[in-house]
């Protein structure tokens, strides 16, 4: 692939974390005084940059040298989204942990992953109009796949990789809260980079419901029953089991 290419998909990131950068700021100062809709609008913006920028990301993934610059741009945008999109969790097990403990309330958690589930349609709808325009290489033939197929396994041991890397994932996110923000954001980019390291050539390693299916929306239209179990139902129930483990087990042991 050329090098042009990836600077093409590179500069095309950039653009989306500039335009969500944008949106939020305007958001936060004229809506201010709409939570709700302000708190819609905001967790829809971040959604939709992580689930753009990781769609995009999907097309470098045979760049040159494999797997070392895939895990790269993973580690670097990793951060990068970590560091524009404070406050926001862009994930539906994210919102639905502190819903379970009782941190947030319901109306107010459903709204967020609302957001998240919008913005992943839109940018699905975003990404196929940017690669039908062809810009760069990465782009010619994006359309033409139906069902990308992340799933490498038995069904079985996908609903579980998807279910211990939620609960891994999770359980880091509670446990690096007291950390300094300018080192949190790399720990998490690094877990993440490990994560997708282990696990992406058998499920992707999303652990995202809402990532899922912006990426692999085709594969749930064919298959609605087997991905909506490992990549909707198993990081759920990952986040169920963090919240059990965070609120009942670990008060106990302290």
């Amino acid at each position: 692939m050329a090098g042009g290419g990836v600077g093409t998909s590179l500069l095309l990131m950039a653009g989306i974390m500039a335009t969500v950068g944008l949106c939020r700021r305007l958001t936060r100062r004229r809506l201010r005084s709409r939570q709700r809709l302000c708190a819609f609008l905001l967790e829809m913006f971040s959604t939709f940059q992580i689930c753009a920028c990781t769609n995009e990301l999907c097309l470098l993934g045979n760049v040159e040298p494999k797997p070392h610059t895939a895990l790269t741009l993973t580690y670097g945008f990793s951060v990068l989204h970590g560091l524009t999109l404070t406050g926001s969790t862009c994930n539906p097990c994210g919102t639905l942990q502190p819903m379970w403990g009782g941190g947030m309330p319901v109306k107010m958690g459903g709204l967020k992953i609302a957001a998240q589930f919008v913005a992943a349609v839109l940018s699905r709808m975003f990404m196929r109009f940017i690669w039908s325009l062809e810009m760069a290489e990465p782009h010619f033939g994006a359309l033409s796949q139906s069902c990308s197929n992340p799933m490498q396994t038995t069904e079985t041991q996908a609903f579980c990789i998807e279910l211990l890397f939620s609960v891994v994932f999770q359980l880091t996110i509670l446990r690096v809260e007291s950390v300094n923000p300018k080192y949190r954001v790399h720990l998490i980019a690094l877990l993440i980079t490990m994560l997708v390291y282990a696990g992406g050539n058998l499920t992707g390693a999303i652990f995202n419901p809402a990532l899922a299916f912006s990426l692999h929306a085709n594969c749930f239209y064919d298959k609605f029953l087997s991905y909506s179990l490992v990549y909707w139902i198993a990081p759920s129930l990952g986040t169920i089991v963090v919240a059990f483990i965070w609120d009942e087990i670990l008060p106990r042991i302290s």
